[in-house]
């Protein structure tokens, strides 16, 4: 009995390792993740809009209709990008991934508060490289560091009703996603 006992609690134990393990390990081996998925249609550093989801084909899963989509693959390595989206009528929102799908930041026109949603975005080595005393202030100019030098921006617009859903891609078409071509100043040494 006791023999019994000791192969199921060993059957359990090992079955839940090994379901731990294959769930952890699955993001970072899977081939078809969003990032490998988008790369042959979109450019890199620079907007592009996601056709409309069908039940038939769809490139991202969960696409809502009533959305319009467009993705920014980007990639620091040579440099910041500077992100501008035109805030649409009903609804916007901008939200960053790592190359492995890793959520890190999210901001939506209302809590950007203007008609323009505009950051950098840039690795925190580039953001340490900027210089102390710039004229902008952080409360003037919104700078996000991102965990990784490869990632995928995905900017969405609502269109409330089907008949909106042209503007709401017109307003994602005026987005502009692009690496900084100013060099920044070199930081200066404390006096």
């Amino acid at each position: 009995m006791i023999r019994i006992l000791f192969t199921i609690i060993a059957g359990v134990l090992l079955g839940g390792v090994v379901h731990l393990v294959s769930v952890l390990a699955l993001p970072r081996i899977a081939t078809q993740d969003a990032y490998s998925r988008l790369t042959p249609i979109t450019k890199l550093n620079a907007v592009t809009q996601i056709p409309a989801a069908d039940p038939g084909n769809t490139l991202m899963p969960y696409l809502d209709p009533a959305l319009a989509v467009a993705v920014c693959r980007y990639d620091l390595s040579t440099g910041p990008i500077k992100l501008s989206v035109p805030v649409s009528q009903a609804y916007t929102s901008v939200s960053f991934y790592t190359r492995n799908e890793l959520a890190y930041y999210a901001i939506n026109d209302r809590s950007a508060g203007k008609k323009v949603i505009e950051l950098d975005l840039m690795t925190e080595a580039q953001h340490d490289d900027l210089p102390e005393d710039e004229e902008v202030t952080a409360a003037d100019r919104l700078i996000i560091d991102s965990p990784s030098t490869t990632g995928l921006i995905v900017l969405k617009a609502l269109a409330a009703e089907p008949g909106l859903m042209p503007q709401a891609q017109a307003s994602l078409a005026a987005a502009s996603c692009r690496t900084q071509t100013e060099p920044a100043p070199a930081k200066q040494a404390k006096r």
